[in-house]
């Protein structure tokens, strides 16, 4: 019994060694990358595993899981540093590991997420390493001078999307592609509006889609929730929305809106003022700016969640009194 023991701790160890081997021989083989220079994009959020098999797609590796493997072996898990890498030279896959780990970007990304708001930008454009943050001894009023804006509030002015930049470029210039593709989204879907919107300006509508973006994650709702808004405002109702409420809190907003929140009047809070918030109250994507724009047309005034991110529509009290028992209480 000792003896094959001793013979499967033997031959463990061997196959151990002999992968060891095989993946030391495989870290040293220069890739067959067909054509060169060839661009590789890491968007942010990449995983090591993720990483692999968008090499292996692009052509850049052979073997997904040896890469992945090696990587593992060498410690290289968690995050990858996000940028577009410009590969103009046959490289092992150990020092494609390494040009990845020193961040070696022809172009480094930041990216602005549908719903972020204000503070959420600025604190994303100080996290990122590769951009001069020129922004942050700027106040909101001279960074929007900087980006050409002529809006009095810098909320809800940039297009949420992934923007890449020539690496330790000032963030003004990322800031001023962002305002003017948003300025460029609303335009358009301005001029292809439906008729008898309650819209004077297209800031209105902005405000609006971000109220949208705000109030659901189901992509396929945005235009029912705008029409149910917009219903509101036709007959007289105040919005009564939560995210609004919790805009106006600010960083006082502890992850619990009470009752009082809900009291307690503030230039954003729709249950205590009629109309719309004077701001946007987040970044809104193209999809709730189209739907602010061209909403549903339905009679519902109401919609309480289901809890699984949909909600249900209502167009009397009596309905959404029932809804509300039958999903929140």
């Amino acid at each position: 019994m000792k003896t094959r023991i001793k013979r499967l701790v033997i031959l463990a160890c061997l196959a151990v060694l002999m992968g060891a081997g095989g993946l030391a021989w495989y870290a040293f083989q220069p890739l067959r990358v067909e054509t060169l220079p060839k661009t590789v994009n890491v968007m942010p959020g990449t995983h090591l595993r993720s990483l692999s098999v968008m090499l292996e797609r692009e052509g850049v590796i052979g073997n997904a899981r040896l890469f992945w493997l090696l990587g593992r072996a060498l410690g290289k898990g968690g995050i990858i540093k996000a940028g577009t890498y410009t590969l103009d030279k046959p490289l092992t896959p150990l020092a494609l590991y390494g040009k990845i780990e020193r961040g070696e970007v022809s172009l480094a990304m930041v990216q602005f997420i549908e719903g972020w708001n204000w503070r959420e930008v600025r604190a994303a454009l100080a996290a990122q390493p590769l951009l001069k943050n020129d922004s942050a001894r700027m106040s909101d009023a001279e960074l929007l001078r900087a980006m050409g804006a002529g809006e009095n509030h810098p909320e809800g002015l940039l297009f949420p999307d992934t923007y890449s930049f020539a690496p330790h470029s000032s963030d003004l210039n990322v800031l001023r592609r962002a305002y003017r593709l948003q300025q460029e989204k609303l335009m358009a879907a301005w001029e292809t509006r439906a008729p008898g919107l309650p819209y004077r300006t297209p800031y209105e509508a902005l405000i609006m889609a971000s109220i949208v973006e705000k109030e659901t994650g189901a992509a396929f709702e945005r235009p029912q929730i705008a029409g149910v808004f917009l219903n509101r405002l036709k007959f007289g109702m105040r919005l009564q929305t939560d995210p609004t409420v919790i805009y106006g809190l600010g960083e006082r907003f502890d992850g619990n809106l009470r009752k009082i929140d809900l009291q307690t009047d503030t230039p954003y809070n729709t249950y205590t003022r009629g109309g719309l918030p004077p701001t946007p109250i987040a970044m809104p994507s193209e999809a709730a700016i189209q739907a602010a724009l061209n909403p549903a047309n339905t009679d519902a005034l109401y919609f309480v969640s289901r809890g699984d991110g949909t909600h249900v529509f209502s167009s009397n009290l009596d309905a959404h009194n029932r809804a509300v028992n039958r999903y929140q209480r």
